[in-house]
């Protein structure tokens, strides 16, 4: 069986380094055996979804936000295959006040979970739309899995 990190191989995605915070908070939380992780944003693609940015250009947004999310539970627990499960993901899209396609920007997310997780990946969603997101980020995602104790 291959592991999280075999998976991201096979399809040609690497987890980036560690974004570097912008104020004073921690990238994740652990309590039990749940883990929080703080907003993550994306350095490549900046501006509104219906305006700057297209449908498209969001999901490869809100898969990129997601790697780097997985890089953030990797550094806290040591290897992905320690996920149990993905419980639920909030994706915040900074978008213009008509932009109604949150959900279809957040299958970026969504589908990379489940490619890379299978089963264990299955989570519950919440997909928003924001005014305006920090440094003009076009997606915003925060993540609570399980993990093994």
């Amino acid at each position: 069986m291959s592991t999280p990190e075999q998976k991201l191989k096979e399809l040609g995605l690497e987890l980036p380094a560690l974004r570097p915070a912008w104020g004073d908070y921690v990238r994740c939380v652990r309590t039990g055996n749940l883990l929080f992780t703080a907003g993550q944003g994306v350095d490549e693609y900046h501006g509104k979804l219906g305006r700057d940015l297209t449908v498209e250009e969001g999901y490869l947004a809100a898969q990129q936000v997601m790697l780097n999310l997985f890089s953030v539970v990797k550094a806290e627990i040591g290897e992905l295959s320690k996920v149990k499960q993905f419980v639920k993901i909030l994706g915040m899209v900074n978008s213009t006040e008509d932009f109604i396609e949150h959900p279809q920007v957040m299958n970026g997310a969504s589908d990379l979970i489940n490619k890379v997780f299978g089963e264990r990946g299955r989570h519950g969603r919440s997909s928003v739309g924001m005014a305006q997101l920090p440094n003009n980020t076009a997606i915003e995602i925060e993540i609570i899995v399980e993990i093994e104790d």
